[in-house]
C-alpha cells in the first residue's frame, strides 16, 4: 500500500542511486567476466585443473558465505561506511588480480574480491531501502536494481570477450578500478549514512556458523550439478544443513542475534525471500542450458554466443521497472503469479528447440528472464518494505543469500536432469566402432564429446558430434518441461500465499502495532 505522506526522494537521492548501481553492476559482472579469460590465464600462469576451478569458484564462495555477516555488520557500523570499505577492498583486489604472477596470488585476490562483493551488495540494497521511503519511488528503484543485477551477469561475459580481443587478461579486472575510485569520491558526498541506532553486541560465533551453513550447501549443490548425486556432494549438503539448524536455533534464542527476529514478524518478508529464491532457481536453470546450447550445439564462438545472449538481457532491462510499476497498481500476488507463468511459457518454448533453433532458444530465454525479473523485482521490494528499516542490511543480505542458494539449487537440479538424459541418450546412440575408452569421455559432457569428435575420422566424428548434440538438446527439453511445471506451481502458490500481504512505509512494533518509519541520518 503506497503511503502518500512519505517524503519524496529528490535529485540528490536519484543521483546517489545511479552511483550505487556501479558496484552492483561490477559485482554481478565479476561472476561471468572470467568465462573467456580462463584459457588465457591458464596458459600464462601454468594453472592446474584444480587451481582453475578455484579461480572460478572462490569468488562466489566468499560472496555467498559472507553476505549474512556483512549485512548484519552494515546495520551496526553503518551501511555507507561498509560500502566504502568494500569499494576500497574490491579496487585493491582488482589490481592484485590483474597483475598476479601465479595462480595462488590470483586465487587469493579473487577471494578478497568475493569479500568486497559481500559488503557491496547488501549495502547498496539497504541504502536504497533507507533513501527511498516513498513506496512508489522505492519500488521503482528496486525494479531498476533488479534489472541491473541481471543485466550485469550477461554483460560481464561480453565485456570480458571484448577486452580480451584488444588487451591482456588483467584488463578484465582493471575495469573495476575507475568505478571503485568514483564510488569512493561520490558516495560520501551524495549518500546519507544509515544504521541501526541500537544494534546490540555483534555475535561473533554466528559468523562461522553462518558460513558453515551456506558454504557446504552451495559447494555440494555445485558439485551435484557437475557430477550428479555423489557421496561427497550429499555429505556437504547434509553437513551445511546441520550447521544451518544450529545457526537458526542460535538466532531464535539470542537477544543480539545476527538475524533479528523482527524481520519475520510480518509474513511479507519471509514470503518475499522464499519467492525470490524460487525465482533464482528458475533463472539459473535457463542459464545453465542456453549458454552451452549457443556455443556447443549451435557452434557459436564464445564472443558471438555472449552477444546473442545479451538479447534476453535487453528485454529484462525494460521489464524490471514495468514490473514494479504494475505491482503498485495491481495486486502483487497477481503480478508475481503472472511473472511465473511467463517464465513457464518460456520454458515451454525452450523445450521445443532442436539442434538448430537459435530463434526459439533466444525467445524462450527472453521469456524466462522477463518472467523471473517480473517476480524478483516486486518480491524483493515486498521483503524490503516489510523489514524494519534499522535491519535493512540484514534483510538485503538474506534476500541475496536466498538468491545464491537458488542459483546453486537451480544449477544442481536442472543440470542433474539434463546430464542424466544426455548420458542415457549418448550411451544408446553412439557408434559401435568408437576407440576404446572414448565412450566414457563422450558420456561425461558435451564439451568432452566435441573434443573426441575432433580427433576421429570424418564420418565417425560427425556421428559422435551429431549424437551428442541431439542428446544435450533432448536433456535440455526434458529439464525445460520440469522448469515449466515448477514455475506453474510457483504461480499457483504465489496467488494463494501472497493474497492479503500488505506493505507500506510502516513497520511492526514488538506488540504487533504499527509505528512510523524513522528517517535516515544525514551526514
Amino acid at each position: 500500500m503506497t503511503n502518500p505522506s512519505a517524503p519524496l526522494a529528490g535529485r540528490r537521492e536519484w543521483t546517489a542511486f545511479v552511483v550505487l548501481l556501479l558496484p552492483l553492476l561490477l559485482v554481478s559482472m565479476d561472476v561471468s567476466v572470467l568465462f573467456y579469460a580462463v584459457p588465457v590465464i591458464s596458459e600464462d600462469l601454468q594453472v592446474t585443473g584444480a587451481q582453475q576451478l578455484w579461480i572460478f569458484d572462490v569468488y562466489a564462495f566468499a560472496l555467498a558465505g559472507l553476505l549474512i555477516t556483512m549485512g548484519s555488520l552494515g546495520d551496526r557500523i553503518g551501511r555507507r561506511k561498509l560500502l566504502l570499505f568494500g569499494a576500497a577492498a574490491f579496487g585493491a583486489a582488482s589490481v592484485a588480480a590483474a597483475y598476479a604472477r601465479d595462480a595462488e596470488t590470483l586465487i587469493a585476490a579473487r577471494a578478497v574480491l568475493g569479500v568486497g562483493g559481500a559488503t557491496l551488495m547488501p549495502s547498496t540494497m539497504a541504502l536504497v531501502r533507507t533513501m527511498f521511503r516513498n513506496d512508489k519511488q522505492r519500488s521503482k528503484a528496486v525494479g531498476i536494481w533488479s534489472g541491473a543485477m541481471a543485466g550485469g551477469i550477461a554483460l560481464g561475459s561480453v565485456v570480458g570477450g571484448v577486452l580480451l580481443e584488444h588487451f591482456w587478461w588483467g584488463s578484465v579486472f582493471l575495469i573495476n578500478v575507475p568505478a571503485m575510485v568514483l564510488l569512493l569520491v561520490l558516495v560520501p558526498a551524495l549518500v546519507p549514512e544509515s544504521k541501526d541506532p541500537a544494534p546490540g553486541a555483534f555475535d561473533l560465533l554466528s559468523v562461522p556458523l553462518s558460513m558453515g551453513a551456506v558454504l557446504p550447501v552451495v559447494y555440494g549443490l555445485k558439485q551435484t550439478a557437475a557430477d550428479g548425486f555423489t557421496l561427497p556432494s550429499t555429505a556437504c549438503v547434509t553437513a551445511g544443513t546441520v550447521v544451518g539448524w544450529f545457526f537458526v536455533r542460535r538466532q531464535r534464542t539470542r537477544r543480539d542475534a545476527m538475524i533479528s527476529r523482527d524481520l519475520f514478524r510480518r509474513r511479507g518478508f519471509g514470503i518475499g525471500v522464499t519467492v525470490n529464491t524460487v525465482a533464482s532457481v528458475g533463472m539459473m536453470g535457463s542459464a545453465y542450458f542456453t549458454t552451452q546450447y549457443l556455443q556447443s550445439v549451435l557452434g557459436k564462438s564464445p564472443l558471438d554466443a555472449a552477444l546473442w545472449g545479451l538479447l534476453p538481457s535487453l528485454a529484462v532491462a525494460a521489464v524490471a521497472p514495468l514490473a514494479t510499476a504494475a505491482a503498485q497498481k495491481a495486486d502483487k500476488a497477481l503480478v508475481i503469479a503472472a511473472g511465473f507463468l511467463v517464465g513457464a511459457a518460456g520454458y515451454g518454448v525452450l523445450a521445443l528447440s532442436d539442434t538448430d533453433s537459435l530463434a526459439l532458444a533466444l525467445t524462450g530465454a527472453a521469456l524466462i528472464c522477463c518472467g523471473i525479473v517480473t517476480v524478483m523485482a516486486p518480491a524483493s521490494d515486498m521483503a524490503l518494505a516489510t523489514a524494519p528499516p534499522e535491519k535493512a542490511g540484514s534483510a538485503a543480505a538474506l534476500l541475496e543469500t536466498g538468491q545464491e542458494f537458488g542459483n546453486a539449487l537451480g544449477m544442481a537440479v536442472f543440470g542433474s536432469v539434463g546430464t542424466a538424459v544426455y548420458r542415457r541418450d549418448v550411451t544408446d546412440t553412439m557408434p559401435s566402432d568408437l576407440p576404446q575408452g572414448t565412450l566414457e569421455t563422450v558420456r561425461e559432457t558435451l564439451g568432452g564429446a566435441i573434443g573426441v569428435a575432433a580427433h576421429l575420422p570424418g564420418r565417425t566424428g560427425g556421428a559422435v558430434l551429431g549424437a551428442a548434440r541431439e542428446a544435450f538438446t533432448h536433456g535440455m527439453a526434458v529439464a525445460s518441461v520440469g522448469g515449466a511445471a515448477l514455475l506453474a506451481l510457483a504461480a499457483l502458490l504465489a496467488v494463494t500465499t501472497l493474497r492479503g500481504v500488505r506493505t507500506g512505509n510502516t513497520t511492526a512494533d514488538a506488540d504487533g502495532s504499527v509505528v512510523p518509519e524513522p528517517a535516515p541520518a544525514r551526514s
